[in-house]
């Protein structure tokens, strides 16, 4: 049972009142705050209530259209006018720019990759924070992005020489010698201000000498491409730098620029209790103070943040440079409420508690003299899950009151509007305008939205496989109406305008040959999933000119709206009873191997198994995908209840192998009685009534209920 303290009025939880009394508050007395803040949810949770019923009447209104006109071919352009009629769609905005200031370069001109990551873990959010450099010869050597394995225990110098060959190779294509390959330098030296290079016993120099950065005394080089450091590393002594001509040892990559610090769809925070872990973490980053111990081949190491990286410019002078990523804090979205604070015994926006505590926290940076997240003196916030341009005015508002709340300056919480719901998406000039003066990033987010494509278009008819999804015409006007909505706002070289996930975090030569899209599509950023993926993917801005890019986009041809508005129908197509006993037994093995772990163990997002045995990230955004896509086929007939009823139970004793490794596992099979089987089968049977097809209410309440178990 959770015990509460009465403060102003509301019930707190107490390790929550402590947490923010004793450690997280700076500038303003606990009495203060508590005070402000529930005058802050007196005035605004009714609004947000009201923002939240609209969502739910709007749906209302589009499920008795589709089903009015059930049988009929799909008209796009009385649709289209159904739409505007009832506030769905609106007018778009007159020309206007973003205006925000005080953006670090990170976000506002450097292109490079972002990880998302949950800071509920707090190695996995410190792993992301010193993520901002990593070797390109370790992420080679250790991934499938070079084929084969290394032979026999300890280093292989066959598949050594194949990674030095690859990096050797990538330096001739991003940062090339005027004359000669990297492959065959001899030695590195600094004179008046120039790198010059030795090869083939000749001297030689940089293609393009404004791409030489900087040295270390110990003879280290920083290299520029696009705007990314490259660091090639010299030393002598080690394996590979002893056998290389040059004492090349190892190429540093400037990887992750940014990263998430997730409080959302990648944790599992269902309680006081698990929001005090969230909170703390997030602290410990903004104090620069987190750290985690753990064991590791018999040994027990200590995780902790990186230090700035210095060197000298090509005239000699020092330079300090950002050691770890830099760092942005993801709230939850408007829907879900929490009882870590109850105002007149009833739960409260987990989302205002979100904004008022971790920017409270993050204030900790703005206040410290040693390394800083952000130099230009901001904190920035990525808001999930908002509908439309009302619900992004009312983050802009809720926002401006946590900074009156703290005795910030306006603006000086930045925001991230994340646009992956589709009423934003028909929308996003009206969203990005609704918060102009503090919008920093947008992206595109293929899982969740799909998701909410498949719920917004429930009642409209069976939606194709899952596998069919991108093919589409409502994704490639999603994804590229996103990028043209950001330039015509005017966020390049303000802002980020980013792309979605890699999802396969073992398949990286896969990633090498796809994800480089991401920047050609104009994004100068895009997600990974882990700090190797973000190494790899960094090759990919060296090679593209995302801005000059950008500034050809601009003038393009838009995206049609009329596609963005299509559903994903199946439409004049029987599927064969495999084909769909194989979707069903894909999208619960899918199912199930998520949330046994959500709910069991309270782990948010982690590489589960797929039917086939190949490692995906999932979290609650692929969970929304399977479930609403199994509960639209239930709805239209294309698959019985009693078909899911046995692909769950076919899918259960696999998924429970897969985890036979983990002790800490509870096997589903053959009870079928669990929480975690039980929240399963209700994400699909009861799918269709969960608002905006969200996962989390049903999540929630099952790991509770194994929590109190």
């Amino acid at each position: 049972m959770t015990a509460y303290v009465n403060r102003q009025g509301l019930s707190v939880a107490e390790p929550l009142a402590k947490l923010i009394e004793d450690e997280i508050l700076l500038d303003i007395a606990p009495d203060a705050f508590w005070s402000g803040y529930a005058a802050l949810l007196r005035d605004l949770a009714p609004v947000n209530a009201g923002l939240l019923d609209k969502r739910a009447k709007m749906q209302r209104q589009i499920d008795e259209w589709h089903k009015a006109r059930q049988g009929k071919p799909f008209d796009a352009e009385a649709y289209r006018d159904f739409l505007s009629e009832i506030g769905y769609l609106e007018p778009e905005p007159e020309p206007f720019s973003v205006t925000t200031e005080n953006v670090d370069p990170e976000i506002a001109s450097v292109a490079g990759p972002q990880l998302v990551v949950p800071v509920m873990n707090a190695r996995f959010a410190l792993n992301a924070a010193n993520a901002r450099w990593g070797s390109l010869y370790d992420a080679l050597y250790g991934t499938d992005a070079i084929e084969g394995e290394a032979e026999g225990p300890g280093y292989d110098p066959k598949r050594g020489a194949k990674v030095i060959g690859w990096a050797r190779a990538h330096m001739d294509s991003v940062v090339p010698l005027a004359k000669g390959a990297w492959a065959d330098v001899e030695a590195l030296k600094v004179a008046d201000g120039a790198l010059l290079v030795t090869t083939g016993g000749e001297k030689t120099a940089l293609a393009d000498p404004a791409q030489f950065a900087g040295y270390t005394e110990g003879g280290n080089i920083f290299l520029r491409a696009n705007g990314l450091l490259i660091e090639v590393v010299i030393d002598r002594a080690s394996p590979i730098g002893k056998d290389d001509p040059a004492g090349i040892a190892d190429i540093r990559l400037e990887s992750a620029l940014t990263a998430i610090q997730d409080c959302e769809d990648s944790v599992a925070a269902v309680d006081a209790e698990d929001k005090c872990v969230v909170y703390a973490n997030w602290l410990g980053l903004m104090r620069g103070d987190l750290e985690e111990s753990f064991e590791k081949g018999g040994k027990t190491m200590t995780r902790r943040l990186n230090p700035d990286v210095e060197f000298l410019d090509p005239q000699g002078k020092p330079v300090t440079h950002p050691g770890r990523a830099l760092m942005l804090v993801r709230n939850v979205g408007h829907l879900m409420t929490t009882d870590a604070v109850l105002l007149d015994g009833k739960e409260t926006p987990e989302g205002m508690l979100d904004a008022a505590v971790t920017v409270a926290a993050a204030m900790h940076d703005l206040r410290k003299s040693g390394p800083r997240n952000s130099r230009a003196g901001s904190i920035y916030v990525v808001k999930p899950k908002m509908h439309g341009p009302e619900e992004v005015a009312f983050t802009d508002t809720l926002y401006g009151r946590v900074e009156d709340l703290l005795g910030l300056p306006r603006h000086t919480v930045k925001i991230g509007v994340m646009d992956e719901e589709r009423r934003t998406s028909a929308n996003l000039l009206a969203c990005i305008k609704a918060v102009k003066d503090r919008c920093v990033f947008i992206n595109t987010g293929f899982l969740d939205r799909t998701g909410d494509e498949i719920h917004t278009s429930m009642q409209a008819g069976p939606v194709v496989p899952k596998g069919e999804m991108q093919k589409e015409p409502w994704l490639a006007a999603y994804e590229a109406g996103n990028v043209d909505a950001g330039l015509a706002a005017g966020m390049a070289g303000k802002g980020q305008i980013g792309k979605g996930m890699w999802a396969k975090p073992d398949a990286m030569a896969e990633m090498l040959e796809v994800k480089i899209g991401h920047p050609k599509a104009g994004a100068n950023t895009a997600w990974v999933p882990s700090p190797t993926a973000a190494t790899l993917h960094a090759t990919h801005y060296h090679q593209v000119n995302v801005a000059a890019l950008q500034e050809e986009m601009k003038t393009r041809e838009k995206a049609s709206r009329e596609d963005l508005l299509t559903p994903p129908l199946m439409t004049g197509r029987n599927l064969s009873d495999e084909e769909v006993r194989r979707e069903l037994d894909n999208s619960c093995q899918s199912i199930l191997g998520y949330v046994v772990r959500w709910v069991d163990q309270g782990i948010g997002c982690s590489k589960v198994p797929d039917i086939n045995d190949v490692a995906l990230m999932e979290d609650r955004a692929t969970l929304r995908i399977s479930s609403q896509y199994l509960a639209n086929w239930l709805l239209h007939g294309i698959c019985t209840a009693d078909e899911v009823e046995a692909s769950l139970r076919r899918m259960a004793p696999k998924v429970d192998a897969q985890n036979a490794h983990d002790p800490a596992y509870r096997p589903m099979a053959p009870d079928f009685d669990g929480p975690a089987f039980r929240a399963a089968h209700d994400l699909i049977f009861k799918g269709a009534l969960q608002p905006s097809g969200y996962t989390e209410p049903l999540l929630h309440a099952a790991r509770r209920a194994a929590k109190a178990a």
